[in-house]
């Protein structure tokens, strides 16, 4: 037994000494790593330091909720588009085969155009001018599909083809005038009739007001108005958030009758009381609507639980923000922008120089850098603008060829430097 406990004793010894052993080769190894890499370098970048605050909250609008009715609605207004007094926002079918006769009616009046098009041209282009006119077109749209614009993509592929149909009667050997005027005449016939069988059986919604159009119907359209922003409180504007009005799902969509919208916010006491009624104050906004606004204060309420509800407003992004409700926003008091750099990258020298207006040297102080320009060290004056935990914002404090500029490699760590030394890599 004895035996067998010095045999464990002696196996514990062997396994300490070895790590021991591992540990002063790792300690020299890290040593001699020090000693031979003298400095450290990083490089400086531009960089924005911001003094703001988050809000999160909602936004309100004067909204008019569009109900729909029974049957198939196809709303033909986009998000955000402006719509007068009267203007159609949708059309609502009674059956499936209404719905399909309007998609065709829509067809034969793309048809009828472009043969109008090619009836009235003069057809004093050549083949060369016209195929080059068609390339073109063919060019464009392919492009704008490429880069997912979409926006002209219907006038672009009409584009296309009335070049296709002008090119075919000009130069063509079988297509004639009397040809596209008999096609014409054969689909106006066509259009009237389905035009009359489609209107019975197709209703149009059609606005009472002006706005601007939107898909989104989510309840606050009723419960969060701008004529009760201003008396908004921290618990009750928590209260409306969480209990929306219900929606029925048959709603067309919205008009936002306001021409501002409003974004009202909980925010700490003292982050509300760095605001002022009537001041201006940037938010920078997330999300979806990736944005800086300047916004109006239009209230502060009083103290609830140290949070105070701040209301603003803006009259610019109005069809941007259709969709927004909930959002979270920084507000921004105040920003910095300079170089980035860590703080035991900035040195403070005593260096001497001679005035202008003056024959003797005076001794001064001011901030440096060092950074390592081909191998060599250079001096670069700098000023301290705002600081971080752990780095500093700084800009340059001199001009010319020398001056500290984005992207100069700065040494944070090194001894006896001075300007003009050269280091070895």
């Amino acid at each position: 037994m004895k035996q067998g406990m010095t045999q464990g004793k002696s196996l514990i010894t062997f396994v300490m000494a070895s790590l021991a052993v591992a540990l002063a080769i790792y300690f020299g190894v890290y040593v001699f790593n020090t000693l031979n890499d003298p400095y450290r370098t990083t490089t400086a970048y531009a960089y924005t330091a911001l003094d703001s605050a988050e809000a999160d909250g909602l936004l309100i609008r004067e909204e008019q909720v569009i109900p729909g009715e029974g049957g198939i609605a196809d709303v033909v207004r986009g998000e955000g588009e402006k719509v007068g007094v009267g203007q159609t926002v949708a059309l609502v079918y009674q059956t499936e085969q209404a719905q399909a006769d309007q998609a065709e009616l829509e067809a034969l009046e793309k048809e009828i155009s472009l043969l109008e098009s090619a009836v009235t041209w003069n057809g004093t282009d050549s083949a060369a001018s016209l195929d080059s006119a068609i390339l073109k077109a063919v060019v464009a749209l392919r492009t704008a599909a490429a880069l997912g614009d979409y926006n002209g993509l219907e006038s672009q592929v009409m584009e296309v083809k009335s070049g296709i149909l002008r090119r075919g009667y000009t130069y063509g050997d079988d297509l004639t005038a009397a040809d596209l005027t008999s096609r014409m005449t054969e689909l106006r016939s066509q259009y009237g009739a389905l035009s009359q069988r489609t209107a019975e059986a197709t209703t149009r919604i059609r606005t009472e007001v002006s706005g601007v159009f939107s898909g989104y119907v989510d309840g606050f359209e009723k419960s969060l108005t701008p004529s009760m922003a201003t008396s908004l409180t921290p618990s009750l504007l928590r209260s409306v958030a969480a209990s929306p009005a219900s929606v029925s799902g048959n709603e067309i969509g919205k008009l936002v009758t306001s021409d501002r919208w409003y974004f009202a916010a909980n925010v700490s006491v003292e982050t509300a009381d760095r605001l002022s009624v009537g001041d201006t104050a940037l938010l920078r906004f997330t999300g979806d609507f990736d944005q800086d606004v300047d916004m109006r204060v239009e209230a502060i309420s009083g103290a609830e639980n140290d949070e105070k509800t701040v209301i603003f407003s803006s009259d610019r992004f109005m069809a941007r923000t259709t969709l927004l409700r909930r959002q979270t926003a920084e507000v921004i008091f105040h920003s910095w922008n300079g170089l980035r750099v860590p703080k035991e990258a900035v040195k403070m020298e005593t260096y001497t120089y001679t005035p202008e207006d003056s024959s003797e040297e005076v001794t001064d102080k001011r901030q440096i850098v060092y950074a390592l320009v081909a191998g060599r060290v250079e001096v670069k004056p700098c000023e301290v603008v705002t600081e971080g935990a752990d780095f500093y914002v700084i800009r340059p404090a001199s001009t010319g060829s020398k001056a500290l500029r984005a992207g100069d490699e700065i040494i944070i760590q090194g001894t006896g430097l001075y300007d003009g030394q050269l280091l070895e890599g």
